[in-house]
């Protein structure tokens, strides 16, 4: 059985930026003066939520808007090798840290998807955006399929899921192919005991084969900066949540990428995600693991691109 599902990662830190002039000149609020100085002034790099958790995000390049979504303990680090190639492309690449991840703020509540999905709304109408591409990794398309029926598709275009955890991971009465809840648990368990040990047991196999050590590292070393409390808590929500009765009601053009030798079996998720999204298209990666945005970047951009455009 396969319980080594996804790996995670997480930055920590927190900045803040804030602007003072000494000595600067006083001028009238609404004046075209303060205007035009305000025009200047570098973008915030938080968002604030409406339960005032703050959401660290980046903001690059211009054009048509893209949205990623991060996988389960990983923060927008990750999509560096997709964002960086697609801003040269013309493309507005947005990503943020998952509340309890990275820069972003960890309170101690709110890792459900109902939050989670009521969180990328923040960031979508603060920002303002429209005709967005959402594009997620593992858990993150669970975001998206439940923003889109909490929120509706006003402002999305189009979604990608890679590799995602939908549409229902654990075993039940009428979902007898999924995993035994005691698997899930006995993960949990071996965080509680020794989290590092279990991100190196996982490290390999989340990768294709000829991945670099350096690269396989510097994921694991993302993931080893997960607090324990958010990857619980994060872990149950992906492994026990049924979207089944909400991808039929996705509208959007949705595109599904998956490699065949992902830990998260194939079969199980993205091979039964598909047939539930009307006119989705459904592209299987040959030899390709759970981390193939590290490992087959070239294509998966290449496939990001011609589908934003399509």
């Amino acid at each position: 059985m396969h319980r080594r599902n996804v790996l995670k990662s997480i930055a920590s830190a927190a900045a803040g930026v804030g602007l003072v002039a000494a000595g600067a000149e006083t001028v009238p609020a609404g004046s075209a003066k303060t205007r035009a100085a305000a025009a200047k002034m570098p973008r915030t790099s938080f968002i604030e939520t409406k339960d005032g958790t703050s959401l660290f995000y980046k903001d690059w390049g211009a054009g048509k808007p893209v949205v990623f979504l991060s996988n389960w303990g990983l923060n927008s680090d990750m999509w560096q090798y997709q964002m960086t190639p697609m801003v040269s492309q013309g493309v507005r690449c947005i990503a943020y840290d998952r509340r309890g991840i990275g820069r972003s703020s960890q309170p101690w509540q709110g890792y459900d998807y109902d939050t989670l999905a009521d969180d990328l709304a923040s960031v979508i109408e603060q920002l303002d955006l429209h005709n967005v591409m959402l594009v997620s990794h593992s858990m993150g398309g669970g975001e998206v399929v439940r923003y889109l029926s909490r929120h509706g598709s006003g402002r999305i275009a189009r979604v990608v899921l890679i590799a995602p955890t939908t549409p229902f991971l654990l075993k039940t009465a009428n979902n007898p192919d999924g995993l035994d809840k005691s698997a899930f648990e006995q993960m949990r368990a071996a965080w509680c005991k020794d989290f590092p040990k279990w991100v190196a047991e996982n490290t390999v196999p989340y990768f294709a084969q000829g991945t670099s050590p350096e690269m396989m590292q510097w994921v694991a070393n993302l993931a080893l900066q997960c607090p324990l409390k958010t990857a619980i808590d994060l872990s149950q929500a992906w492994s026990e949540t049924d979207f089944r009765a909400e991808l039929p009601r996705i509208t959007v053009p949705t595109l599904i990428i998956q490699g065949d030798k992902d830990t998260l079996p194939i079969d199980l998720t993205g091979r039964k995600t598909a047939p539930l999204i009307r006119g989705c298209q459904f592209k299987v990666y040959e030899g390709e693991a759970h981390g193939l945005m590290f490992t087959n970047m070239d294509r998966l951009n290449g496939d990001l691109l011609a589908f934003i455009k399509g």
